[in-house]
């Protein structure tokens, strides 16, 4: 049985708009959405609220709307919230085509676990990256099993998904290995409470004399 969510969405047109209406939409369970691209008018409409919450949590969501009949293939690209509530408000479309190239951010999942006593510092959360629109890839593993303080993960050093290509810069850090500052400022207090007690053991020796004297 295919795990794969349904993303088969029935949008209704909507000729009416501002927030009143908008506010009137999402008290009847519904999100308002525009859809745009190659080339085509913005079409306005209003998408089923849980079914497109849920498809939604997953990064770069491709939607198969049915708008009265007619089907349209579009990637999410711009999902405004409310910053208190996190109540979704707007979703924007973008129309793809079968076998098109699309830019998205991939998110970054770190897997393995780094040397002992060193941490693994994610310096990109996700990766810019070209794929086909309806091949998009949930994330781009880091493998840093094993890994020593001091090791750089780039852009350059990624292992893409198939048919993927790296748009971002090669050279940004993507994952830094580094020993934690407070177990190397532990490790200087040692040092330095080691240094203090044979300096004080050197004080208290007492120097030997001539045995004839």
């Amino acid at each position: 049985m295919s795990t794969e969510p349904d993303t088969k969405v029935h949008a209704e047109l909507r000729e009416n708009f501002g927030k009143g209406f908008a506010r009137r939409l999402r008290a009847a369970g519904k999100i308002p959405a525009v859809i745009y691209g190659h080339g085509t008018e913005p079409v306005h409409v209003a998408l089923p609220g849980h079914q497109t919450a849920l498809l939604i949590r997953r990064a770069n969501a491709v939607l198969e709307l049915d708008v009265n009949g007619t089907h349209q293939l579009t990637l999410v690209k711009d999902v405004q919230k409310d910053p208190v509530h996190q109540v979704i408000e707007h979703i924007d479309l973008l129309v793809v085509k079968k076998g098109e190239k699309v830019q998205v951010e991939i998110p970054v999942n770190v897997v393995g676990e780094p040397a002992p006593g060193t941490i693994v510092n994610l310096d990109a959360q996700t990766i810019t990256l070209e794929v086909e629109a309806t091949h998009i890839p949930q994330n781009v593993e880091v493998d840093v099993e094993g890994l020593e303080d001091g090791t750089h993960i780039t852009a350059a050093d990624l292992k893409l998904p198939k048919g993927a290509t790296l748009v971002a810069d090669p050279e940004v850090l993507i994952v830094a290995i580094s020993v934690p500052a407070a177990a190397l400022a532990a490790e200087d207090e040692i040092a330095q409470a080691d240094a203090e007690v044979a300096a004080g053991q050197a004080e208290q020796t007492p120097e030997t004399g001539d045995a004839g004297e």
